[in-house]
């Protein structure tokens, strides 16, 4: 593996960022036009799945004429409506798949006491997902981690990192990863328990990006072929750019004619928000997990929120940050395996990324050098 400093990036990533937040968060600007370089879209951000998401339109199918017809306002007001229907799908699988959601699948199977629960299928994919993720990595991920993660203070606040926070007792984490292990989750059928009823399930490492999958499924069913779908740096790009906001059947592009999105990778290192560089992709998924997203510090040491399962503390890695870039409709895959490799290492996590078929890797380790499984995936 080529290890390349951070530093021969620093000049790019000047030059890239201005381009990286019209694409990723412009909102409220659109083009009917055909000018490639005016179409910055349509975007709405919320706060769902305790973090800051963003929806993009860039482009819709006008199969019947209709859209075709409409004004630059009447576009703008039907992707602020589409857009506010898709996040309407964060909701729905929010309420099925958090832990801190009353009468939530998880939580109902957390509050069972071992009993047997019957869940959505959609609850059972994750779950199955998490478990694989636990197989694949030995148990450094383990998505029975509930218990210790409740004796942290992790919530994003919108910015990234937050000053404060308490270090949990020693004794109280040790209690917390005796009950950790994925092997506890027992499933027969649609029903889920588990076998100890101490045991809590998390699916905060991987639902993210099952639901951000979910929501460009949705995006699409409703006509829209050009999108960016970011759930707290879990994105998915729909599509390729388009030239204008409405194509016309007759008129629409096939993907190796669309533009490329530019997918923006922060530097782990910098604290102005400077970038590595850019990913250039059209139905593909790019998700980050890195230890300078949720953190706080306390007597000059820094508690990031990537626990390890055997301690209850942040993991000690070698790695700042993990991208994890594949085929649209992979983003759960993507999202478990950035945080299961970031928990490996680097030398563990890109082995592990180089076993699996159809996924590519940008490692950040900590003295700031970027490693990737694959040369030229960041322009």
């Amino acid at each position: 593996m080529k290890k390349i400093s951070i530093k021969k990036f620093i000049t790019k990533a000047a030059t890239v960022l201005a381009a990286f937040f019209l694409i990723i968060t412009q909102t409220g600007c659109m083009s009917n036009g055909q000018n490639k370089a005016s179409n910055q879209g349509v975007s709405k951000t919320g706060f769902y799945l305790d973090t800051v998401c963003t929806v993009t339109i860039y482009g819709l199918l006008g199969s019947d004429g209709r859209l075709s017809e409409m004004t630059d306002e009447e576009l703008e007001k039907e992707c602020y409506l589409i857009i506010t229907d898709a996040f309407k799908v964060c909701t729905k699988y929010e309420n099925m798949l958090s832990k801190t959601v009353a009468g939530s699948d998880i939580d109902r199977i957390n509050k069972s006491g071992g009993g047997s629960v019957a869940v959505s299928d959609e609850t059972l994919e994750v779950i199955k997902k998490g478990i694989r993720f636990g197989q694949l990595s030995g148990g450094a991920f383990d998505i029975t981690i509930g218990k210790a993660t409740d004796l942290w203070d992790f919530h994003d606040n919108g910015e990234t990192g937050h000053i404060g926070g308490t270090i949990p007792d020693k004794e109280d984490l040790k209690e917390a990863v005796s009950h950790v292990n994925y092997k506890n989750i027992k499933i027969e059928g649609k029903k889920v328990s588990l076998t100890d009823p101490e045991t809590e399930i998390n699916l905060g490492g991987i639902a993210k990006g099952y639901i951000d999958d979910k929501v460009a499924d949705y995006l699409e069913s409703r006509g829209v072929i050009s999108a960016i779908v970011d759930l707290g740096g879990n994105i998915v790009a729909l599509g390729g750019k388009t030239a204008g906001l409405v194509v016309s059947p007759e008129n629409e592009m096939p993907d190796e004619k669309q533009e490329d999105f530019k997918i923006g990778i922060k530097d782990p290192t910098s604290e102005d928000g400077s970038l590595l560089g850019l990913v250039p992709c059209k139905n593909k998924t790019v998700v980050t997990s890195g230890t300078y997203e949720r953190y706080f510090e306390k007597d000059g040491v820094k508690y990031h929120h990537i626990l390890d399962v055997k301690t209850g503390y942040p993991v000690d890695t070698d790695v700042l940050s993990v991208t994890i870039i594949a085929d649209r409709g992979k983003s759960a895959d993507c999202d478990g395996l950035s945080t299961t490799c970031l928990a490996l290492g680097m030398d563990k996590g890109m082995e592990l990324v180089k076993s699996l078929d159809g996924f590519e890797a940008v490692f950040v380790d900590t003295d700031g050098n970027i490693v990737q499984s694959e040369e030229g995936l960041l322009n």
